[in-house]
């Protein structure tokens, strides 16, 4: 994260200067001088705001250095095929959600590094980005009211959704989503979340969570 402040900090520098250079040459009528030191101002500038773009979001997500737990889970049956979810996340941040169906799944946005922005030393980094419920039966999935809940708050500049949108723009840059698979929700049940470097893995904390695994997989078999 140094370098990129430092790479930020010294293109900037760069357009002042080429910025400076293109008024004096103006100012002398040195126009084709003048013209090549625009350029490299313009250059400078998108490259500092590249920088700029990158550090916002390397610090807005959380750093992912091995894998390691980022959320905890909690079921509560409140009805027919109805959860009361209680999540606490990184930081501490406890929520209660309300989810309909079967089975439970949480989403993140992960960013990883390729050539050549690999250079720049950065660890891969990830935020958790939805909750939602799910309906075993296809066609009561189809019918019945879903539940989904954002798990964080949109950023004025994302550099996971620049990268989806303009992948020829961020080269270096890889987003995906990492997704845990589908869990079973159950009366008691507690489960840890995991981030790996590619996926979120869900893991049984209590009882209540290996039975609800266990009649699950004899039920998909």
């Amino acid at each position: 994260m140094e370098l990129l402040a430092a790479v930020g900090g010294l293109f900037l520098l760069l357009a002042v200067f080429f910025l400076a250079r293109s008024v004096r040459s103006v100012r002398r009528g040195q126009i084709i001088r003048a013209g090549g030191a625009g350029i490299s101002c313009v250059a400078s500038v998108a490259i500092t705001i590249a920088a700029g773009v990158l550090l916002y979001s390397y610090i807005s997500y959380d750093r992912l250095t091995a894998e390691q737990r980022v959320s905890k889970i909690e079921f509560r049956r409140t009805g027919a095929s109805e959860y009361e979810a209680r999540v606490v996340t990184v930081g501490e941040v406890d929520r209660l959600y309300t989810l309909r169906g079967d089975e439970w799944q949480m989403d993140a946005r992960v960013v990883s590094w390729t050539p050549p922005a690999t250079i720049l030393g950065l660890d891969p980094i990830y935020r958790l980005e939805r909750l939602s419920g799910r309906y075993t039966d296809i066609q009561r999935e189809r019918e019945e009211e879903r539940t989904v809940y954002s798990l964080t708050e949109e950023q004025p500049i994302d550099i996971w959704d620049i990268a989806r949108r303009f992948p020829l723009l961020t080269p270096g840059v890889d987003a995906y989503y990492g997704t845990a698979t589908y869990v079973p929700m159950a009366d008691g049940a507690r489960f840890e979340v995991n981030m790996t470097r590619d996926a979120l893995v869900a893991r049984p904390a209590n009882e209540a969570a290996r039975e609800a695994l266990g009649h699950w997989d004899s039920g998909n078999r």
